[in-house]
C-alpha cells in the first residue's frame, strides 16, 4: 500500500472516490461538481487529503480540514472525509489513511483531531476505537443545518 498526498497532479484520481463517497451519503452522482470541489480545495490550500494506493490503484482517500483551538492557540483538524472502495475494504487501507492522518496532525503540531460518525456506523466506530479515538463526553457539540 502506498499513500500519498494529493496534488494538482493527481486530482482526477481521487475524484471518482470523493463521488462514490457523496453517493455512500445518498447524494446524486456529479462528477463535474466533485472535481471543481476537490479542485478549489487543493488549489486554496483549504484541506490535506490523502489517497491510498493498492497494487497502483487508487482505492481510498482521506480529507483533513484545518480549524483552529483558541485556548490552545492551536490548529486542530476535522477528518471530514474518510472512504474505501468496496472491493478494497477489510485490508487496512482505512486505518493507514487515519495513521497518516495521525502523522500530519502530530507534524503539524495540532491540538486535536476529530470526526464525526453516525450512531448507526458500528463499522467505522469500531474502526475509530482500534485507532485509540474515543467518544467525547466531556462536550455538546450543537449543529444547525441549512
Amino acid at each position: 500500500m502506498n499513500i500519498c498526498t494529493v496534488t494538482q497532479a493527481t486530482i482526477r484520481e481521487v475524484v471518482p472516490l470523493f463521488n462514490a463517497y457523496r453517493e455512500f451519503y445518498g447524494q446524486p452522482t456529479d462528477l463535474i461538481q466533485a472535481e471543481q470541489f476537490i479542485q478549489e480545495r487543493v488549489e486554496k490550500e483549504q484541506s490535506i487529503i490523502f489517497l491510498a494506493y493498492l497494487d497502483g490503484e487508487a482505492v481510498g482517500f482521506a480529507q483533513l480540514f484545518p480549524i483552529f483551538s483558541s485556548v490552545a492557540m492551536k490548529k486542530a483538524f476535522i477528518l471530514n472525509d474518510l472512504f474505501v472502495a468496496g472491493y478494497a475494504r477489510k485490508q487496512g487501507v482505512a486505518k493507514a489513511l487515519i495513521d497518516q492522518c495521525y502523522v500530519y496532525c502530530q507534524q503539524e503540531n495540532a491540538r486535536y483531531m476529530m470526526l464525526e460518525t453516525a450512531k448507526d456506523n458500528v463499522n467505522a466506530q469500531k474502526l475509530y476505537e482500534n485507532v485509540g479515538m474515543t467518544i467525547d463526553d466531556h462536550v455538546y457539540y450543537y449543529s444547525i443545518y441549512w
